[in-house]
């Protein structure tokens, strides 16, 4: 607009601006073609010649070579005789298409935890493609194959059945004809007698014990190992069958010397020059296991998330998740293995970790034998059934009979210096419970009880041990009792970890070492942390711990500093510990006793309420009582702070049967893509051979008796017209119109073993949907000598005919009594109603059911039936009298309306029959009995065989459709395509071992990518921490806004698993990322000492150190990935946030790997 107040145009137009890049490029590339001409080449592509080489094609690889040379020895003395050539089969095979363990190994920088790229070994079971596939993977439909009358179908879920066809009796009863009798047999061929039943498979076998095993050293004379005492009948046992290399399962009381077997085997192991891997559930475990054993064996190794040491040895000792991503990832390790060693074995039950114990026990190849080591658990035979089939080899089951030192239950209820004897014995050392001991303690506390209401009022609270002061009180009058019985070291388990120190910490007049002791654990501390940097030797909880320590008091649980648990077990295991205040985790570690052992209650927080101990939990920590060879029995008290317990809960918790080994399998999408990639490894099969599924799988197997009848697909379809016809009456019945129809005073006839073509009125009808039943009263003969028809198997009635005949199958005349009508009262279910009448009767339901349950009282038996009663008996007499051969009855389709496709086949089918029926002339033919009776017998092994087939199919497992749930998550988020191979995308998630879907999402949107090092590795911690803190975290808007995204990305994951039909809610699959910590890991990223990183929250120290640990795990699986999807940029930012984190105290060595 110009001065002028109109439009006008500049003289030389619009000012230039820049052009958008895309409508540069389209106008240029897109819509000018003679901006590119054909012929000239200078805008073109440049490129370079390349030089010719003529010698490179005289060049070739070397080719592998086809034969080996193999030692030929005296099988007697082992001498060398000599050497011969033998040739190598598949040349080409390795580690990336082959399971076989004759392909060539891979690197050796990949040797020891193998790579993602890697196949498997085959795992130790029996070859699963030993029939002819007619659907190709991927496809929907196949090929159907037929030759000699013998047919494949390709197509739905009948693959793989075989059918023949061959004439059969159905034919006999369809024709129209006599079948004439061959006059060269006039009589029928005998039935053969039935072969004798197989025996049947048995897999664990359990060892006697209880005799003593004289000749071990006749049959042993040079053992791989020996120890300074004499073994135990059950490790004698268990070396006997090492020697055979033979599996075993030893379950044995805590303390008995499980690892005396494993010693033995590692023995061997070396013997042989061959490898044994020790797993162990908790990586201190491992720590512990390593220096044992490095001091006995020497060429031990130690391979954990962190720690790699020594990894050429002949023993690797790791976590159980480190060998299941070896088996995963084909590690070379497995081709020397002999023994794999499962220590605490019953860790299976734990819910979260137990599936990694049956996916490596799965995963075992076949040539590694297999030691598995547990408490006594009631059901070993039955799990070692289960490890047996699966690797289809023996395992020899050995138990102890007791403990080698006896335990005496006691409960304490003193709380004074007058009191601290009050200690009362309610289970002796022959496991007797005696009564009279817990009487004892409960007066004596009711006694108290009166005193204290006497002194103070009655209104005072009941519970005089409540509170810290008496807390103190109770705990010094039970430690100076101890003190004068020498009943120290004692292990006192308390279930929190805030009062494992708050009970450490409030005994400040108690000091239970000599000068020399203190000298001794000033020594012994001063030396241990020595390694930390300044600031952290001055450590709250250093300082406080040498402090405990000096007076003979230690703390042992998850909050505590590795460093200072690994100084207290040390120190406990000298002696130098009089008092060990601990979680139930102590109880989870190597041979630690202690004379006594104290439970300061017996009940426990399990993360979702408080209970009760169970059995199992009660004796794995008593069981630490009880020193061999040092004690005749062990101490077990527990304090009666409160109220004394229910005796039923001391009896149940004392004696009773300890928790059996559960399968906790479930499906993982780590578990799923690793065996997806790999095309000769199902799902599928991993889940049929889970312990979970085993109850249900261990009898089905085909009998070979009914290998010779695959035969009658027309008798088969007849008995599938039937069974639809009971199914089509179940529908009836469930159907809206079928309920209308089957009201009070409805007549049906009613067809079961007691009552035949019977007619009945309804009296009333459950509200049960799933097991639906009328009650009915149904007309029967009348009883003489009751005067009324009872329900029993006496009252005339005829059983339904052996054979039926055309009559009988069509089911139409009704039941007329012979002499005087009767009724009974029956609950019938569908499958007892053959027909719904038209007709209806008006009665009076109650009344008829109150005379009847009145008639049944024994002294108003003989009384007549009341007038309700009576009129509605002759009224259905007079409807069958009137209509002998059948009344009307309702139509499903045309009466009822019912438009299921099944009910209306069903219907059609019966029509058809019931035309065919009375036109059969075989029903006269002399064998017409005999063979129908044979054809009965084929049809129940028919339907035996189909029984069988569904539970061997995979349509049985119970998993299935929550496998068919997640594969459909995975296809969504294009982890695999639509034909189940494994995309980049899965490829990136097989790296990371949890919470894959979450972080493979956070690494493909490159949400990371932009962040700094210490930027990720502090988002990163919601993965790891499972603490809630009270403490508001001082986050940088940075990483405000990560939190965001990270909760919007797993809330998205989540929602889709729920339109894929998982069960797990949002809320939850959102909470269960918890970011508490990551003030503290940004913090410390950018090295702030861990003295100030502990006042940032309300957290313990231990559980700080033990998140970062893992975070380090976690970071090395994100820098895999990254590798993976080529990205160098987050690589490096992963590597660099680790080497961050990895510093001071939180990564101190072990101080049993020095």
């Amino acid at each position: 607009v110009g001065c002028a107040g109109r439009f006008e145009l500049l003289p030389h137009g619009l000012p230039p601006y820049a052009e958008d890049l895309a409508s540069e490029l389209e106008q240029h590339f897109l819509t000018s073609p003679d901006w590119l001409p054909v012929h000239h080449f200078e805008r073109s592509h440049r490129f370079w010649p390349r030089e010719k080489d003529i010698h490179s094609l005289f060049e070739v690889d070397v080719t592998p070579v086809h034969s080996t040379l193999q030692a030929e020895r005296n099988p007697t003395t082992g001498e060398l005789l000599g050497f011969k050539e033998a040739l190598v089969d598949n040349m080409s095979l390795s580690a990336k298409n082959s399971l076989s363990f004759q392909r060539a190994p891979g690197p050796p920088v990949e040797a020891l935890r193998g790579s993602a790229t890697n196949y498997p070994f085959w795992p130790g079971m029996e070859h699963l493609f030993l029939y002819l596939l007619t659907v190709p993977p991927g496809w929907k439909k196949g090929v159907e194959f037929t030759k000699q009358g013998r047919t494949w179908r390709g197509c739905g879920s009948d693959s793989g059945q075989l059918y023949t066809h061959a004439p059969c009796l159905l034919f006999c009863l369809c024709s129209q004809e006599v079948t004439p009798i061959p006059k060269a047999t006039p009589q029928a061929p005998p039935v053969p007698a039935p072969p004798a039943e197989p025996p049947k498979e048995q897999w664990a076998i359990p060892v006697d014990v209880s005799s003593p095993v004289d000749d071990f050293y006749k049959r042993i004379p040079d053992p791989a190992f020996k120890w300074p005492f004499e073994p135990d009948v059950f490790q004698k046992q268990a070396i006997l069958h090492l020697e055979k290399h033979d599996s075993v399962f030893v379950a044995a009381h805590t303390s008995a010397g499980k690892t005396v077997v494993a010693e033995y085997a590692i023995a061997l192991s070396q013997k042989h020059m061959t490898r044994t891997i020790y797993t162990s559930p908790i990586k201190a475990l491992s720590n512990q296991k390593f220096r044992d054993f490095k001091n006995t064996f020497g060429d031990v190794g130690l391979l954990t998330g962190d720690v790699q040491l020594h990894s050429d040895a002949s023993c690797l000792i790791m976590t159980t998740e480190i060998l299941r991503s070896m088996l995963y990832n084909g590690s070379d390790v497995l081709r020397d293995l002999e023994w794999v060693i499962f220590d605490e074995v019953h860790y299976i039950n734990d819910s979260e970790r137990g599936v990694v114990w049956e996916e490596v026990l799965i995963m075992l190849p076949d040539h590694v034998n297999i030691i598995l080591l547990s408490a006594t658990v009631p059901n070993t035979l039955e799990f070692a059934d289960w490890i047996g089939r699966i690797k289809r080899k023996k395992i020899y089951v050995i138990s102890t009979l007791k403990r080698p030192v006896p335990l005496e239950h006691y409960l304490y209820t003193g709380n004074s210096q007058k009191t601290q004897n009050e200690l009362f014995l309610i289970v002796d050392a022959r496991g007797t419970f005696i009564t009279k001991g817990y009487y004892d303690a409960v007066e004596a506390k009711k006694e108290r009880s009166s005193k204290h209401s006497q002194t103070f009022g009655a209104k005072q609270p009941m519970h005089a041990g409540a509170g810290p002061g008496q807390d103190k009180n109770v705990w010094l009058a039970l430690i100076d009792m101890l003190r004068k019985k020498d009943q120290l070291p004692v292990v006192a388990f308390t279930f929190s970890r805030n009062r494992c120190d708050s009970n450490a910490s409030m005994l400040t007049t108690v000091d239970l070492t000599t000068t020399t002791e203190k000298s001794e654990i000033h020594v012994f501390f001063q030396k241990c942390i020595s390694r930390l940097k300044g600031t952290d030797r001055e450590l709250p909880q250093v300082l406080h711990m040498v402090d405990l320590l000096k007076r003979g008091i230690g703390v042992h649980h998850s909050g505590i500093l590795p460093i200072l648990k690994e100084v207290v077990e040390m120190l406990f295991s000298r002696g130098l510990v009089k008092i060990l205040f601990a979680t139930e985790t102590f109880a989870m570690g190597v041979n630690m006793p202690a004379r006594t052992v104290v439970f300061d209650s017996i009940r426990k927080h399990d993360g979702s309420n408080f209970r009760d101990l169970v059995p199992a939990e009660y004796i794995q920590m008593a069981g630490r009582a009880g020193r061999r060879g040092l004690d005749t029995t062990g101490m077990v008290i527990i304090l009666c702070k409160n109220q004394v317990p229910e005796m039923a809960d001391h009896h149940r918790m004392m004696l009773g049967k300890p928790t059996q080994l559960q399968s906790q399998f479930r499906l993982t999408y780590t578990m799923i893509l690793n065996l997806l990639r790999v095309e000769a490894l199902r799902v599928e099969d991993m889940m049929k051979r889970s312990f979970s599924e085993f109850h249900a799988r261990k009898d089905s197997k085909v009998d070979p008796r009914f290998s010779s009848i695959f035969t009658l697909k027309m008798a088969i379809e007849a008995r599938k017209v039937t069974l639809g016809l009971v199914h089509g009456w179940r529908r009836v019945m469930e159907s809206v119109n079928g309920l209308k129809a089957l009201s009070v005073g409805r007549v049906i006839i009613v067809k079961n073993q007691e009552h035949r073509n019977a007619l009945g009125v309804i009296l009333q009808v459950s509200s049960d949907a799933t097991n639906r039943s009328f009650s009915t009263l149904v007309m029967c003969e009348k009883n003489q000598s009751d005067g009324d028809a009872v329900p029993n198997k006496e009252t005339g009635l005829s059983s339904p005919p052996e054979v039926p005949l055309p009559d009988d199958l069509l089911r139409t005349k009704l039941f007329l009594p012979e002499g005087p009508c009767g009724h009974t009262i029956k609950k019938l279910g569908p499958s007892d109603i053959f027909g719904i009448t038209a007709k209806s009767l008006r009665i009076n339901a109650e009344r008829i059911l109150d005379d009847f349950k009145k008639r049944q009282i024994p002294r108003f038996r003989n009384d007549p039936p009341g007038p309700s009663a009576a009129t509605a008996t002759q009224e259905l007499l007079r409807l069958a009298e009137g209509s002998p051969e059948g009344l009307p009855c309702l139509d499903p389709v045309n009466d009822l309306q019912l438009k299921d496709l099944e009910v209306v086949e069903g219907v059609v089918k019966t029509r058809q029959l019931e035309e065919m029926l009375p036109h059969f002339q075989c029903v006269h033919s002399p064998r017409f009995r005999t063979e129908f009776v044979r054809f009965r017998e084929r049809q129940q092994v028919l339907e035996e065989i189909e029984k069988l087939r569904f539970l061997l199919s995979d349509q049985s497992l119970l998993l299935l459709p929550e496998y068919h749930q997640r594969v459909e998550v995975l296809r969504s988020l294009g982890y695999i395509n639509e034909s189940g191979a494994v995309e980049l995308k899965g490829s990136v998630a097989r790296q990371i071992s949890n919470h894959e879907l979450l972080l493979t999402q956070l690494l493909l949107d490159n949400t990371l990518t932009d962040l700094r090092p210490e930027e990720i590795v502090a988002l990163l911690s919601c993965t790891v921490c499972q603490v809630r803190t009270q403490v508001e975290p001082q986050l940088p808007s940075v990483l405000q806004k990560g939190i965001e995204h990270i909760r919007a990305v797993a809330e998205e994951i989540a929602l889709l698993q729920r339109k894929c039909g998982l069960q797990e809610s949002v809320e939850d699959f959102v909470e269960q990322y918890k970011f508490g910590l990551v003030e503290v890991v940004y913090e410390w990223a950018r090295g702030m000492p861990f003295a100030e990183i502990a006042r940032l929250t309300d957290v313990q120290e231990g559980i700080i150190v033990r998140c970062i640990q893992r975070l380090d795990e976690t970071c090395r699986e994100m820098r895999n990935a990254a590798r993976v999807t080529g990205e160098p940029t987050l690589h490096a930012k992963m590597e660099s946030a680790s080497n961050m984190i990895k510093r001071d105290i939180v990564f101190a060595a072990s101080l049993y790997t020095q």
